[in-house]
């Protein structure tokens, strides 16, 4: 792809710095502070996301202060700017996940505080002729950009200084793309049910991967990051997939999009509908707890079920290659528009849910894994539990009588989060509170970094953990991180990475 995914990272740089919080002075006195660069002659990554509203709150040397004593040599961030609003014309930080997340606070103030209401403005002035005659338009800059758009172009080289790569991160399918919140296609590119319908609920604003004027727009995104950070080493690419956090959302898409590239590649489009709307239909109204024994008490956990199940309704397993095939195909466009604008040395690292919800997001690690740097796998624990309440709370509201424990037996075994036959009932299951550890089993999350990694083949598979979640939850986890992976592994996101944690970064290492 005129691109060496197999470049290693530089070296760390080491030598005294300035200390920026009362925790790191306790802990280096002295200010001389020895960053080991055992990580980078192993040619792991350790990347942390700071998105640019924290390069603001903390400034560029502090912040660059905080990532060296950790050891990190990689940053992602986003080419956006963030100031204070009111509840009513802004947005909250940290996002309340379909509300389900609104407990969440945090870690490090922002702007001094841990909830904060607020509103973007892109980093960058946007070169209008590049979106010109597309549908959807860049955000225009406004005094904010004006004001502190030179903060992200600073930064970059200020990085890179200290041997950390940078990295900006944007949206696949929420135009403008700069951030999850903001943003959303209009409602002819949405991504639809087998019915036709749009989804009532959504946590993931996505379009339908397969609308050409979002592919347009990101291409020209691309093509505009490019030209304004051209010292960047990557980008890296969020939800390039369906993400799948409610039941609905694992049932697109069947949009005149999809029909259309449905019948351009080669896929029975109406036999797709038809197989996955009797499934729809089956899991609303027509589930038993017969039907959930095999599931949640055979020894095989369901597989021979399963595999009877998919052999008998073909349109099922080819609208799970369609999917794959959507997303392939949008990677592999990403890619070469970044050739085609001078990026061609520049990575290109997708982000991904992990094994199995890839199956009905539609992302197959073996074919995005041809045209990517590398693929980051989620580890996103504390969305697991919510996910599966949602999906358990969808069921059972359409299958009156169902047996929640059989349900959540079945779930969690399908969703493979735990080690253990998990908690009892649906209802025992919710977005873990700041001070809960996430209810997910370690050996569960290997195995999907293993199953992402056996698929990608040689090309690595970052674990991409989280920082929500109690201290010691939060050692537990990151050290699944370092030993799942062979490569390294990003922390999302520093806005819940106190300086406790940050610390613990620190000695767990990669």
């Amino acid at each position: 792809m005129g691109h060496d995914r197999t470049r290693t990272l530089g070296p760390l740089r080491k030598g005294p710095t300035a200390a920026t919080s009362s925790a790191f002075r306790n802990h280096d006195p002295t200010g001389q502070l020895l960053i080991y660069s055992c990580a980078m002659a192993a040619g792991k990554l350790l990347g942390i996301t700071v998105l640019p509203e924290y390069i603001q709150s903390e400034g560029i040397e502090g912040l660059l202060d905080n990532l060296s004593r950790i050891g990190a040599n990689a940053v992602a961030t986003s080419p956006y700017l963030m100031e204070e609003a009111d509840s009513e014309s802004g947005q909250r930080e940290p996002p309340a996940d379909a509300d389900a997340g609104s407990v969440r606070l945090l870690d490090r103030p922002l702007f001094g505080k841990r909830e904060v209401w607020v509103r973007t403005a892109p980093s960058f002035e946007p070169d209008e002729s590049l979106y010109a005659g597309l549908r959807y338009q860049p955000s225009r800059p406004t005094d904010l950009t004006r004001r502190e758009g030179h903060l992200l172009r600073d930064f970059v080289p200020a990085s890179k200084e200290r041997g950390i790569r940078v990295y900006l991160q944007v949206q696949a399918a929420i135009p403008p793309g700069y951030r999850v919140q903001f943003g959303g296609p209009v409602e002819q590119d949405r991504a639809r049910l087998p019915d036709g319908t749009i989804p009532e609920r959504r946590l993931a604003k996505n379009g339908s991967l397969a609308s050409p004027q979002i592919l347009g727009y990101e291409h020209a995104l691309i093509r505009d990051l490019i030209r304004n950070y051209p010292d960047l080493d990557g980008l890296r690419i969020d939800w390039p997939e369906y993400p799948p956090y409610f039941l609905d959302s694992a049932f697109l898409d069947f949009s005149y999009h999809a029909e259309r590239a449905a019948e351009r590649m080669g896929f029975p489009f109406d036999r797709m509908r038809r197989d996955v709307g009797a499934l729809y239909a089956k899991l609303h109204g027509g589930l038993t707890d017969a039907d959930l024994e095999p599931w949640a008490n055979d020894a095989d956990g369901g597989r021979f079920h399963l595999l009877r199940f998919l052999a008998n309704r073909p349109g099922i397993s080819a609208w799970l290659r369609f999917k794959a095939a959507l997303v392939e195909e949008m990677i592999a466009g990403f890619r070469e528009v970044m050739n085609e604008s001078g990026g061609e040395e520049m990575e290109l690292l997708p982000n991904a849910f992990p094994p199995p919800w890839t199956i009905v997001s539609g992302m197959d690690f073996g074919r995005v894994a041809q045209h990517s740097s590398a693929i980051s796998c989620k580890l996103y624990t504390m969305h697991w539990p919510m996910m599966l309440r949602f999906y358990g709370d969808q069921i059972l509201n359409a299958n009156p009588g169902l047996s929640s424990r059989l349900l959540a037996r079945a779930l969690v075994r399908w969703l493979d989060i735990a080690d253990d036959d998990g908690l009892d009932t649906v209802e025992d299951y919710s977005y873990p509170p700041p001070d809960q550890a996430h209810p997910v089993g370690p050996l569960a999350q290997r195995r999907k970094i293993r199953q992402a990694q056996r698929q990608a083949g040689d090309t690595p598979v970052y674990v991409l953990a989280h920082g929500y979640g109690p201290l010691d939850d939060f050692r537990s986890r990151l050290e699944v991180a370092k030993r799942a992976g062979n490569h390294g592994y990003w922390v999302n996101r520093y806005a819940y990475l106190s300086d406790e944690k940050l610390e613990v970064i620190r000695d767990v290492g990669v």
